[in-house]
């Protein structure tokens, strides 16, 4: 039984990972202990560039010794694939985009329902202020008691949660440390040497201080707010949208952005002509409690 409020689906790519090389391969280009894995245990974790930059943000599960799922926001899972053929040499481990998958994500604490039996694959999620539950599979149904979310209810709650995106909160332009709350559930600092190590290390050593840390903004009013439109302080720009949504029920925009990190939280704003407040994300605000 998992207790939830809302369900939505979501689009995600699965990757499947096989061969009697893939552990000891995936050891070294990510950023998790895959070591550490048992049979069907999942864990987040980052694919990074040499450089120390985001390649992808996923989940990965181990489901037998040599056999992994990697899924990942959708769109992005032949970058996964390209990313891991490309340093993959003289390894039997092979990489394939499946076909068909749908995910059903599961959020909230009011109602107690039984988990679909026919997902093929069930991961416990915690958002900051929410507790669930993603279910992946070929064919899924959602659970007797549930509330379906509107894709804008579901995107307002993972914007509140400042739980990143790929092609939004996270591109190829990201160091994990802009992300609060990204490296603590994602690194581990006591496995191996993988791809990109370096500079996730060394940043957080230095306290994670990074130039634009991602903020929660919350705008007045419910207009739409298209991706891109600067954060003004003072008439001057100091951040750009990543995401933004609706919440209807505070009557509110909420959006996600990197903003220059001498604005503090609860800092007064403009965006797109509507006065706004620049706030922690959960996680960040947790991390300086």
């Amino acid at each position: 039984m998992t207790a939830v409020s809302v369900i939505a689906e979501t689009a995600r790519d699965v990757v499947s990972v096989t061969g009697s090389d893939a552990a000891r391969f995936l050891q070294g280009q990510i950023s998790q202990d895959v070591d550490s894995l048992a049979a069907n245990d999942s864990a987040w974790s980052l694919l990074l560039a040499p450089q120390g930059k985001v390649d992808a943000w996923f989940r990965i599960t181990r489901r037998h010794d040599d056999t992994f799922l990697i899924d990942v926001d959708a769109g992005f899972g032949s970058v996964v694939v390209n990313r891991l053929q490309r340093f993959c040499l003289r390894t039997d481990a092979t990489f394939t985009l499946l076909s068909g998958w749908r995910m059903l994500a599961v959020r909230g604490t009011e109602v107690e329902v039984d988990v679909d039996a026919d997902a093929e694959l069930r991961a416990e999620v915690t958002w900051p202020g929410w507790s669930g539950v993603d279910l992946l599979g070929l064919k899924l149904s959602p659970p007797a008691g549930a509330t379906m979310a509107s894709p804008q209810q579901f995107e307002a709650a993972r914007i509140r949660a400042g739980w990143p995106r790929m092609g939004r909160e996270l591109t190829e332009r990201t160091i994990p440390a802009d992300i609060g709350g990204l490296v603590e559930v994602s690194v581990s600092f006591t496995k191996g040497c993988y791809t990109g190590q370096e500079l996730v290390a060394r940043i957080d050593s230095r306290g994670g201080n990074v130039p634009r840390p991602l903020r929660l903004l919350e705008i007045s009013g419910c207009a739409e707010v298209p991706v891109g439109t600067a954060v003004n302080v003072d008439g001057e720009k100091v951040g750009e949208i990543t995401s933004a949504a609706l919440d209807l029920d505070q009557g509110v925009t909420v959006a996600l952005a990197p903003v220059h990190r001498r604005i503090a939280p609860r800092s007064e704003a403009e965006v797109a002509g509507a006065p706004a407040k620049v706030l922690p994300t959960p996680a960040s605000a947790a991390s300086t409690a």
